[in-house]
């Protein structure tokens, strides 16, 4: 079984359907529940329980076991329940929500040695909202420049799953550095972005479709790595039909190029993520 937190939100929901399609059983935990579900679900629909993860008696409680609904081996956690963007709600509860819940995730699967765990970080630690350019194009991993409450509590996520990783070394740890998830509803939009560079220009025209997000999800669950891992991931392309090299020199004119730029690759590097993970984005916002 596969326990997924914040499994009502965006990117959880993507992920709940594609591993249940691939044949992987299971649990969703959240605060909200997913529109449509029976109480019992009926066959087909994903388990559910109602869990507040910043409470730790109640992340124990759920990965240890909710009647038939988390039964059985817990093979994975998928933790995507957050505060899930800066500006939700003031920067103290922001970063407090966020490090308590991914705490509570890490120490309950240890505790109860669940040692394969994927986690949402977020592409903010690559600097976002870049005040003053990003450090150089495309970003990678390497970047920790966090500029927000939400930013750190992911950076320090990252951090800690060091440390979990260290002390079991069985165990593995990945966050995914998610780019803004898009659904594809909001592809609509796109096309009202091309008029101004700087309408998405503060996260470097990126995006990553929910389905791709959730996609790198179980690829993360499925590989053998061991030890804490952080992976960038975002479509192969930019949202933006004119090319990185005219929009950056509209908006940051002295950008660092670490090499030659394609004109629409995405600025958030998915190499890392292609080469160890296989990750290969499938949708694409010109269809």
């Amino acid at each position: 079984m596969i326990i997924v937190t914040g499994g009502s939100g965006k990117v959880g929901r993507a992920a709940v359907k594609h591993l249940m399609e691939r044949g992987y059983k299971v649990a969703s935990i959240d605060m909200a529940r997913p529109a449509g579900l029976s109480n019992p679900p009926k066959p087909g629909e994903v388990n559910f329980s109602r869990v507040d993860i910043t409470d730790f008696g109640q992340v124990m409680g759920a990965f240890s076991g909710i009647n038939e609904r988390i039964a059985g081996t817990v093979d994975g956690v998928v933790h995507l329940g957050a505060i899930a963007s800066p500006g939700e709600a003031p920067d103290n509860v922001i970063f407090e929500t966020n490090m308590l819940s991914t705490y509570n995730v890490f120490e309950a699967a240890k505790r109860l040695k669940i040692r394969n765990v994927v986690w949402a970080s977020s592409e903010t630690v690559y600097g976002i909202p870049y005040p003053d350019g990003p450090a150089y194009l495309p970003v990678d991993e390497d970047i920790e420049l966090p500029q927000w409450s939400y930013s750190l509590s992911k950076l320090l996520g990252e951090k800690m799953a060091e440390q979990y990783a260290r002390w079991d070394g069985a165990t593995k740890i990945i966050g995914l550095r998610l780019s803004n998830v898009q659904e594809p509803q909001d592809y609509a939009n796109f096309e009202s972005y091309q008029v101004d560079a700087k309408t998405r220009h503060f996260n470097l025209w990126t995006y990553i479709d929910a389905r791709d997000a959730a996609q790198a999800i179980r690829l993360a669950l499925e590989s053998d790595l061991t030890g804490a891992h952080v992976f960038g991931i975002a479509n192969s392309n930019s949202l933006m039909r004119r090319g990185n090299d005219e929009l950056l020199d509209e908006v940051w004119p002295g950008a660092v190029r670490k090499r030659p730029l394609k004109p629409n690759e995405s600025l958030i590097s998915i190499e890392k993520a292609q080469r160890v993970l296989g990750y290969k984005p499938e949708y694409d916002w010109k269809g």
